[in-house]
């Protein structure tokens, strides 16, 4: 790709029916340092992603709260953009809602069945697999091997073959739930009123901003079978050009303690509640020292690495490790190395692991022009997000300074023991206490 051309990249975005998780925040962390990285070197970037907010998922989580499909989505939709304002995740052109792009979904679908790749059952329009030769291509499986990549939209007794997958859902004949009165929702179409299926809603919408092909798709790495070859399927049968996108990005799988992240391991865990126990800071970086196309396993230690790692990146930027030189010196060329050597590591397919050791060497430089230094930091955090995070003062509860009021007594008394016993206290609540010449300093543990 040449400088100054146009990039178009689509990802998948989140199905809004729960909170989001630590998965969705290391890919859509990875691609906005992928994003903001092509933007610094003078590409033109559309980044459009996609909100699922029509899904089983979404309508069996509505049902059960006696809420309308509608309005659940709309709520965890603005759960998740908060996550992402709170992540610096801010490099999206677009954000396109499935149910707003129906006309297109519709559109897509006639010309499916135009073509001869689609066909209508009783609870459906499916596509058939088997008359698109190359199904499979992109990650080198079959239909026969996606025993568990079947969604229950795609389920029925009549389909042609186990792969096919569901393009218009009908409306069921009972639209309300039993004892909830909530509607299943559905939508008119030439072949009846019924819902899109999952696959087709991102290439009626790529279509719909980037034509019938495009520079670079991306998403989680489970997303490649069925979803990822489905859209092949759609969009190749229907403009007859391939390949439909030019570059696949893949984000490799998240695990906790080596596990794959489930409720039912009681290991689920979602970005706020990441937040609310460390920070949004730290889960930034634990994912971009991690590259984005590796499995990336989440531990206690690993955040505690982490939070090491931060603070040492916050004492070499304010605790006087960057000194500027004598008056009259000539500057070292060694900033220069490391402009190099940051530049090579995201060149070398967004190797974000390199890049971080590229900083880590900085701060061992013993002679460095603090101006240089600064300014370099400052122009990769640009796109990294993490090194000069905004500081927020965060309120003292009211019992932590009864407390250090206590302790201050006790020690103006000599009460050394009780000093040292609120001092205990002060330490669980969260808080570390520094005795010095102006007074006592707090600050959150």
């Amino acid at each position: 790709m040449k400088k100054g051309k146009a990039v178009q990249l689509f990802v998948c975005g989140p199905t809004v029916y729960d909170y989001s998780h630590l998965g969705h925040a290391r890919t859509y962390i990875a691609f906005d340092v992928i994003v903001k990285y092509l933007k610094e070197k003078g590409y033109k970037v559309f980044y459009l992603q996609n909100i699922t907010d029509i899904d089983d998922k979404i309508i069996q989580r509505a049902q059960k709260r006696g809420i309308s499909a509608e309005k659940l989505a709309q709520d965890f939709e603005k759960e998740y953009l908060k996550d992402m304002k709170f992540l610096r995740v801010d490099s999206v052109t677009k954000y396109a809602r499935a149910t707003d792009y129906l006309k297109e979904i519709i559109s897509q679908i006639i010309m499916l069945k135009d073509k001869g790749f689609a066909y209508q059952i009783a609870d459906g329009i499916y596509y058939d697999i088997s008359k698109f030769k190359n199904y499979g291509k992109l990650s080198r499986r079959t239909a026969i091997q996606a025993e568990d990549a079947i969604s229950r939209i795609d389920e029925s007794k009549e389909k042609k073959n186990r792969g096919d997958f569901c393009l218009w859902k009908f409306a069921p004949h009972r639209t309300e739930s039993s004892g909830a009165g909530v509607f299943e929702p559905s939508w008119p179409s030439p072949f009846g009123r019924g819902r899109p299926g999952w696959h087709i809603e991102d290439t009626a919408i790529t279509q719909k901003f980037f034509g019938t092909q495009y520079d670079m798709h991306g998403g989680a790495k489970d997303l490649i079978f069925p979803h990822h070859e489905a859209e092949i399927a759609q969009m190749e049968a229907i403009s007859g050009k391939r390949p439909v996108v030019q570059y696949w990005i893949h984000t490799g799988f998240l695990t906790v303690n080596g596990k794959k992240m489930s409720k039912s391991l009681d290991n689920f865990i979602t970005i706020q509640d990441f937040i609310k126990k460390y920070s949004a800071r730290i889960l930034k970086f634990l994912v971009v020292k991690n590259y984005y196309r590796s499995p990336m396993d989440y531990t206690e230690s690993s955040v505690a690495q982490a939070k090491k790692e931060l603070a040492r990146i916050d004492e070499f930027i304010s605790g006087g490790r960057i000194s500027p030189l004598i008056l009259g010196e000539v500057r070292p060329p060694n900033i220069r190395k490391f402009e190099k050597q940051f530049a090579e590591a995201m060149d070398d397919d967004f190797n974000t692991p390199k890049v971080t050791a590229v900083i880590f060497e900085l701060m061992k430089e013993k002679e460095i022009n603090s101006a240089d230094a600064l300014k370099f930091l400052k122009k990769i955090d640009r796109i990294l997000g993490f090194i000069f995070w905004p500081k927020f003062k965060e309120k003292i509860p009211e019992s932590v300074l009864n407390l250090v009021k206590r302790r201050e007594k006790a020690r103006k008394d000599g009460l050394w023991q009780e000093a040292d016993r609120i001092r205990n206290k002060i330490t669980e609540l969260g808080w570390q206490i520094e005795d010095t010449k102006t007074g006592p300093k707090l600050k959150k543990s």
